[in-house]
């Protein structure tokens, strides 16, 4: 059983299709099955159910998903421990970034790390924070910039690098904008356009109107803060944003009795052993959160 064979099964498993897992690793679909075929050969069971596209595990794949995603992990932290013996900070350093963070707060860091640290490849990718925590717990990762979620993950380790606070935002001609103060009452009166409620922040706000026992009057969702914002500024509805996305196109009001905010940071799984790479970063993070060109 080698690691590329448990690699390729957990791209199927996660990707629920031999073609874009085949596509996903640079191999064709053939080798793929293949691969997956003599593992479960050697296992003596049959890990995916094949009816039409559909792919799915079966008992003995859910069995051994955790074992395969665990082995494959040991084996990145034993190549990582070895390489980092030198003391060098270089190699690859995987990263999840929020869209938000990724256009408001990191720019200045990521410059920054890249020209003090030019060995380092960083592999990024742009998604939402829920995602990337996920990516985390799975050990896919080696670290993640997102919305910390409210809820502490025992297997997680996270930091606090800003705090963003929240605002309501409305049009500029919207019925309640010369209030400058409004109550959750007022805005049930009017069409809601929330991030999605199963993100960190939507969640802060669906709270928000659970314990008053409100409901919000729901046009649309996205998880794109800067798509909120637009759709908010042509008057389709009020929105809580961060404040540092608010500009002339929307007014800004205050929430009677609710200072709203949210926390940005890193995340890590504490039994991935940390890169060089990667503690330099956290090092960067940690003392320069908004360090700009030296």
């Amino acid at each position: 059983m080698d690691t590329q064979t448990l690699r390729a099964f957990l791209t199927v498993a996660e990707c629920q299709s031999f073609t874009e897992a085949a596509e996903l690793m640079h191999l064709t679909q053939p080798a793929i099955s293949k691969r997956l075929s003599n593992l479960e050969q050697q296992l003596e069971h049959r890990l995916f159910d094949r009816i039409g596209r559909k792919v799915s595990l079966t008992e003995a794949g859910e069995a051994l998903l955790p074992q395969a995603r665990a082995i494959l992990l040991a084996m990145a932290n034993a190549e990582r421990s070895v390489r980092d013996l030198d003391g060098s900070v270089g190699g690859k350093l995987s990263m999840g970034i929020s869209h938000h963070i990724g256009l408001h707060r990191l720019p200045p860091v990521l410059r920054y790390f890249t020209r003090t640290y030019p060995e380092v490849r960083l592999d990024i990718d742009f998604m939402d924070s829920e995602q990337a925590h996920d990516m985390i717990l799975h050990g896919e990762l080696d670290l993640a910039v997102i919305t910390l979620s409210p809820e502490q993950e025992p297997n997680l380790e996270s930091f606090a690098v800003w705090e963003d606070p929240l605002t309501v935002a409305t049009a500029l001609d919207h019925p309640l904008a010369s209030r400058k103060a409004v109550t959750l009452r007022e805005l049930q009166q009017h069409t809601a356009i929330p991030p999605g409620l199963n993100t960190y922040t939507g969640q802060i706000i669906k709270r928000l109107f659970d314990e008053a026992g409100l409901k919000m009057d729901i046009a649309m969702s996205t998880n794109y803060m800067e798509t909120i914002k637009v759709m908010v500024s042509i008057g389709l509805g009020w929105s809580i944003l961060p404040a540092t996305l608010i500009d002339d196109s929307v007014e800004a009001l205050t929430l009677k009795g609710h200072q709203l905010s949210r926390t940005l940071g890193c995340v890590h799984h504490r039994n991935r052993s940390l890169s060089n790479a990667a503690e330099a970063f956290i090092k960067v993070l940690k003392e320069h959160p908004e360090r700009s060109t030296p």
